[in-house]
């Protein structure tokens, strides 16, 4: 056991270090997840950086959309002792004020991709209901997350190009999240090898000119809500949300995919008339393409990479190598409902089993 630090603040949670959290769940993390884009749609910047102190690593990532081009930079370190360092080699995150203004910097490093933006919410932080998920008797999900809108201000170097982030039209949303979820290598999948496989999730954080509205589905393979929000939230931080009931969200996909190509979803909120806000997507992400969310087996969030950091980058082409996109889609889309038109994040993932996916 072993000080840092953190350790010097009056913060502590439990009678044990910080470095040391609650639970000796090897499955802990705690996370900072970004994403950024011109309203019009052509590009996308998303961003994530995670530690797992039960793991001893913490890992970074920049994934950008542009026309056809997939690009990743990713980064993995040992964690060590002091996590108030939010560095993983050429990333890192700085907190200017807190809940409200952050700073994301990726130096460069040799992949093409290079950053210093400045995040400033719209919005209040707000902290989403508690995500838990248990399976076969194995606590799968156990996390706590905030969620913020916001706009951009700085440069993305990208090509060759440098590109001037200004917060009239780059706009996006973020979170924080941390608890239990499945990180690192692969587990031996035991009885857990007998879920249904079904992932039927939808979230959209969407900023309108004067509130943005955050929204979160997710059914089993049966139907049945696991999560779900619906709020309405206002600039002015002493101006309570609005609770928008529960909502009811309806995709439309492509023929023969679960590609969704346009969205509905209502609210009724119980002092005010019904509304749907429909949803268009402008530009699809395939945020598991080589960032570290589980489809390549050499590269996963919280995966031990040696001793030495690690520093990669991944570029595909979204025309050339169609097959490898799938899986969970985090969308830049348009969101518009009565006379508000916004943007925002349009997540989505339909897969295995669910009722509306039946003939």
């Amino acid at each position: 056991m072993s000080l840092s630090p953190l350790d010097d603040y009056p913060v502590h949670q439990i009678s044990g270090v910080m470095r040391h959290v609650a639970t000796s769940d090897r499955n802990f993390y705690d996370r900072y997840y970004f994403n950024c884009f011109p309203i019009s749609g052509d590009m996308m910047l998303i961003i994530g950086v995670g530690q797992y102190p039960n793991l001893g690593v913490t890992d970074a990532f920049a994934l950008l959309r542009r026309g056809t081009a997939h690009q990743v930079v990713r980064a993995s370190r040992e964690l060590g002792a002091d996590r108030m360092d939010t560095s993983v080699g050429p990333f890192r995150v700085e907190v200017i004020e807190g809940l409200k203004r952050l700073r994301v910097v990726l130096e460069e490093c040799g992949h093409g991709l290079a950053f210093d933006l400045t995040w400033t919410g719209s919005i209040p932080a707000t902290l989403e209901p508690r995500h838990y998920l248990r399976w076969q008797e194995r606590v799968v999900f156990d996390s706590t997350r905030l969620a913020q809108t916001g706009r951009w201000e700085g440069v993305i170097e990208h090509g060759g190009e440098r590109i001037a982030v200004t917060p009239d039209r780059w706009w996006g949303a973020r979170d924080r999240s941390w608890g239990i979820r499945p990180v690192g290598e692969p587990e031996p999948p035991g009885i857990q090898a007998r879920n249904s496989g079904t992932f039927y999730w939808m979230y959209a954080p969407m900023q309108f000119a004067d509130h943005s509205i955050l929204a979160i589905v997710q059914e089993d393979e049966k139907g049945r809500r696991l999560l779900e929000e619906a709020v309405r939230v206002w600039p002015d931080p002493d101006r309570e949300p609005d609770f928008l009931g529960r909502p009811d969200y309806r995709p439309v996909y492509a023929p023969g995919t679960r590609d969704a190509v346009s969205a509905t979803i209502a609210f009724t909120p119980w002092d005010a008339e019904p509304f749907e806000v429909q949803v268009t997507p402008l530009l699809p992400v395939h945020i598991m393409v080589g960032t570290g969310y589980g489809l390549e087996p050499d590269w996963r969030h919280g995966m031990y990479q040696g001793e030495k950091p690690v520093v990669q980058g991944v570029v595909h082409d979204t025309e050339q190598e169609a097959d490898r996109f799938w899986g969970l889609v985090d969308a830049a889309a348009r969101f518009t409902y009565g006379e508000h038109e916004g943007y925002g994040l349009y997540e989505y993932w339909a897969l295995g089993d669910h009722p509306s996916l039946r003939p």
